[in-house]
């Protein structure tokens, strides 16, 4: 009788990956993560997965601001917290290393919530979107044609309205969602302001991204006199970042049924004692309309979005900058960096060039 020959041996790999220390309530810090090594990972979907999966081998992670606030212990937010001891989630970009479900296969590349590891196991690869590789770097997924540069399309387009010849202003302009709300204004005939932290980035902002002006507001010791000279008939539209004293003073300057699209507030991410708004009521004589969004509320323009933006950037209307940190090990400092203005452009890290 002949004997069945032996299973393979199923090839391994060390997996190291990001673990949050635990529960933080003020600004993150580099020492609020650690890098650990998570063994040997067969290079295997488990025959015991409860469904259908999918081996990721991550090649780009992103670093956002929403995940500042999975640094709580909040679950009242609309994503859950991270939890102490487990590893980082974020968005990424990796390679199909196995998958047991019919829509993947070995060597796919694709973009979708991932860990901050070398390898992931993701359980529900339905929420996965396959890239089709192009002459667009697969980082920009992440950014230019990810969650960034999609948060920037529809909430300039859908909760701004805008129209040709309109005052737009934009903070933390050189930012991943910034650069493009003010590209896009731009190629809809808006005049458009940035501000920034930095001389280095007000420069980027005129020289590179073309809006019309832009300013450092840490120079600007009135921030209220400081719109009014750059916009003398007031904005019509604020995409707002930063939150605390820059909407206070954006409230003041706005023009009749002005439109805010809220996208963040950074300044207030580290505080436990959030600073108040003083011109609120400037909403009701003014009849401003200010709203507040998460891009997954427009998911049915996503399509519309990716033709849209690619074909810009092919045809030079739109320029992208992004913000590289090599090595997982540098995770934690390029994540913190975000909090302090450290970053110029879109704040991506590359795990492997595989």
């Amino acid at each position: 009788m002949e004997q069945a020959e032996p299973a393979a041996e199923v090839p391994t790999a060390r997996n190291r990956k990001v673990v949050l220390r635990e529960y933080i309530t003020r600004a993150p810090r580099e020492d609020d993560m650690l890098l650990v090594d998570g063994g040997a990972v067969p290079l295997r979907v488990p025959e015991g997965a409860a469904g259908p999966a999918v081996l990721l081998k991550n090649l780009y992670l992103s670093c956002d601001p929403y995940m500042r606030g999975r640094m709580r212990d909040n679950h009242n937010s609309c994503i859950p917290p991270f939890k102490p001891g487990s590893v980082i989630q974020g968005l990424g970009v990796g390679r199909v290393v196995d998958s047991t479900h019919p829509g993947f296969s070995a060597g796919d590349i694709v973009s979708g919530m991932t860990g901050w590891e070398e390898y992931s196991l993701i359980e529900k690869p339905e929420q996965l979107n396959k890239i089709q590789q192009s002459d667009i770097p697969l980082s920009y997924h992440l950014g230019l044609l990810g969650m960034p540069g999609f948060t920037a399309y529809a909430g300039f387009y859908e909760l701004c309205s805008p129209k040709k010849g309109e005052f737009v202003f934009v903070s933390a302009a050189s930012g991943a969602v910034g650069q493009i709300v003010g590209q896009l204004a731009k190629l809809h005939g808006c005049y458009v302001v940035g501000s920034a932290g930095t001389n280095q980035k007000v420069e980027l902002l005129k020289d590179k991204f073309g809006f019309d002006a832009a300013f450092n507001y840490k120079e600007e010791p009135d921030l209220t006199a400081a719109l009014k000279r750059y916009f003398p008939e007031g904005i019509d539209i604020y995409f707002e970042n930063v939150g605390g004293s820059m909407l206070d003073a954006v409230l003041v300057n706005m023009r009749m049924h002005g439109r805010i699209a809220v996208c963040g507030m950074v300044s207030q991410h580290g505080m436990t004692d959030p600073v108040g708004i003083h011109n609120l009521f400037c909403l009701v004589p003014k009849r401003i309309k200010m709203q507040g969004f998460i891009q997954s509320d427009f998911l049915n323009l996503f399509p519309q979005f990716l033709d849209d933006v690619a074909k810009h950037y092919r045809d030079g209307k739109i320029v992208y900058v992004e913000d590289m940190s090599v090595g997982l090990e540098n995770a934690p400092s390029a994540f913190v960096g975000l909090f302090s203005g450290k970053n110029v452009g879109k704040q991506v890290v590359c795990v492997s060039q595989e």
